[in-house]
């Protein structure tokens, strides 16, 4: 029985040692196995074209309101929503009958005006004869010069009253101030409108203004930066809201001469060529500034991330061993961030799935290549 017992103990304690001895041999493999596969990028150093995107409000070169300067019935509409126009061409007729009936009445006062100065003329030429005949004093002679003068008066406010009444029975018929495209037409033939009701707007589309705000580091950056460096004013591009690239390219004309207060920001206006009248009053889209940069190191903005306020990536070293760094940017563009300082060309950062490690973690590399090395 003894025996028996003790060559029990010699199996099952075998049987644990040789457990516990592949269980050892099995432990670096699985470990080998469990290390996280992550892309890594190495940094560079290179000159590249920066290109800073802004939102642009988009406007005609002219967009003017037609507003009724009469009131009455819109007798005629001579033109259609969305039709182009030239200047001087007419646009809608306003019932005018009674603009007509009163330059009629001022033309009447004018000629009585003028026969009652001509009448005073005549008086004071026989009063005159009479007082050089002593017939009569000098002062009736003075009286009626004055009275010449008063009708001669009366004359020039006639005329007056004659030409307004002509300048509002002008009214009545509207024409383009210049050479466009017709909006809205809010009202129709029959309606009565009033003094200043807006009967449509024209838009000269023969190009277009964008109007986009710059930030004032963003300014005073460019207007520091070297005359090599400086972004093109000269041919800077369009992208539409629907995400295509507008094929003519702008102008930078002017800026604003003043910051605005609320955004901190200031207005640059460029000019695009828009020959197909493809752009609109009113749309928007994205001007793009582009820049030379030399000798920049860009990183994705993926391999980025922030432990108050400041920039950290992870560095892998030879033994695949990641550590954390903090970084100094200096602007960004597009999906990438530009570091000033942190980092050395060269280098190896982990540039996907930082949530996944912390500082020391080993990983499997995966090498790829950077967008703009391509």
């Amino acid at each position: 029985m003894t025996f028996q017992f003790s060559y029990l103990h010699v199996l099952i304690g075998g049987a644990i040692i040789l457990q516990c001895a592949c269980s050892a041999k099995g432990h670096p493999d699985n470990n080998k196995q469990e290390l996280l596969k992550l892309p890594v990028v190495t940094v560079q150093q290179l000159d590249t074209l920066m290109v800073k995107s802004y939102v642009a409000d988009l406007q005609a070169l002219q967009n003017v309101e037609i507003r009724a300067k009469i009131q009455g019935f819109l007798e005629e509409i001579m033109i259609d929503e969305g039709q182009a126009v030239t200047k001087g061409q007419p646009l809608f007729r306003i019932n005018d009958a009674e603009l007509r009936n009163q330059v009629s009445q001022a033309n009447a006062l004018v000629q009585n005006a003028e026969a009652e100065a001509e009448t005073a003329r005549l008086e004071e030429t026989r009063v005159k004869k009479l007082v050089e005949k002593n017939i009569i004093s000098a002062s009736e002679l003075s009286l009626a010069a004055a009275k010449v003068k008063s009708a001669e008066a009366r004359v020039q406010e006639a005329k007056g009253h004659a030409e307004n009444a002509r300048i509002r029975l002008s009214y009545a018929f509207i024409r383009s101030p210049f050479t466009g495209v017709i909006d809205r037409l809010p009202f129709k033939v029959g309606s009565l409108v009033d003094e200043g009701s807006l009967l449509t707007t024209i838009s000269n589309l023969d190009a277009i203004y964008a109007y986009f705000n710059v930030s004032e580091n963003e300014y005073l950056h460019f207007m520091k930066s070297k005359e090599e460096n400086k972004p093109s004013l000269n041919d800077i591009g369009l992208t539409l809201a629907d995400g295509s690239r507008y094929p003519q390219t702008g102008v930078v004309e002017t800026m604003e001469s003043i910051f605005d207060e609320k955004t901190g920001s200031i207005a640059f206006r460029a000019k695009f060529p828009n020959p197909d009248r493809i752009l609109k009053h009113g749309a928007t889209g994205k001007v793009s500034l582009t820049r030379n940069v030399a000798d920049v190191m860009m990183v994705p903005q993926k391999a980025v991330f922030e432990i108050q306020d400041k920039n950290y990536v992870f560095v892998m070293d030879s033994q695949h061993t990641v550590k954390m760094r903090d970084i100094r940017a200096n602007g960004r563009m597009d999906q990438y961030l530009l570091v000033a300082d942190g980092l050395q060309p060269g280098e190896t950062i982990v540039s996907e799935g930082i949530q996944q490690i912390r500082d020391g973690s080993v990983i499997q590399p995966r090498y790829i290549n950077q967008a703009f090395n391509d």
